[in-house]
């Protein structure tokens, strides 16, 4: 299927290169050389797929990481940088960044990460269109996973994709204790490996928008030496 993706580099040599292979993946592939004009770009039109860097002149590219996610959760980032170290690929993922690169990759990296991240957006749509929703009914919670959709107490909780992504894996898995390590290799994928204070601070944020007491959660709860779980407590799955 082709995706419309729009590219955000201010190296143009780099961002040619990137688009002539992208487009070699039949996508429409468009490109932005700073951070301005990309960001006007992505407001005034929807991108399946953004390619990102973080050093930009105008805006970088973690403000422009946080207006996307601000908009819309479904728009795939993947986001690049020349620095490699730990605190900026966390922040980036953060941000709610779906991937990282750090410069220079290869081609075959490139094609691979934006072939995966096809791929899982073409898995959401699916479920998407997916009738009846699968419905998981925790009593004063309930996740609607083909609409990703939160309710609690009644209201509606916004949160990002990997939140979204995260909080239905516990729910599909009530009761079921999983590490942190654990938790990347199912929620993040292989990429992310060796980032486990992302998982904390994860579930930090998702306690502070759905626990009513985020210091005795009733949803996610800490396993002591061991990791988390979540609740088994009237949990059950209506399809």
């Amino acid at each position: 299927m082709q995706r419309n993706i729009l590219i955000i580099e201010d190296d143009k040599d780099i961002a040619n290169l990137e688009r002539m292979h992208i487009a070699e993946l039949s996508h429409k592939v468009k490109v932005a050389y700073d951070g301005i004009v990309g960001l006007a770009e992505i407001e005034s039109k929807s991108y399946d797929l953004v390619v990102l860097d973080i050093n930009l002149p105008g805006i970088d590219g973690i403000e422009i990481c946080r207006r996307i996610r601000a908009k819309t959760n479904k728009t795939r980032i993947l986001m690049l940088s020349s620095k490699s170290t730990e605190i900026d690929r966390v922040l980036g993922l953060e941000m709610g960044a779906d991937d990282y690169m750090v410069k220079p990759f290869s081609v075959m990296e490139l094609k691979a990460k934006v072939k995966a991240l096809c791929r899982r957006m073409a898995d959401c749509e699916l479920n998407d269109n997916i009738e009846p929703s699968n419905i998981i009914d925790i009593g004063t919670m309930v996740i609607d996973a083909s609409r990703r959709n939160v309710r609690v107490h009644g209201g509606e909780i916004e949160l990002t994709a990997k939140e979204f992504d995260l909080l239905t894996y516990f729910a599909q898995h009530p009761g079921v204790v999983f590490n942190r390590d654990q938790l990347l290799y199912h929620v993040w994928g292989y990429s992310h490996s060796g980032y486990e204070h992302t998982v904390n601070s994860h579930i930090n944020r998702l306690r502070a928008k759905i626990e009513t007491n985020p210091d005795a959660p009733e949803f996610i709860l800490t396993v002591w030496g061991v990791g988390y779980k979540f609740t088994e407590a009237h949990s059950k799955t209506l399809q």
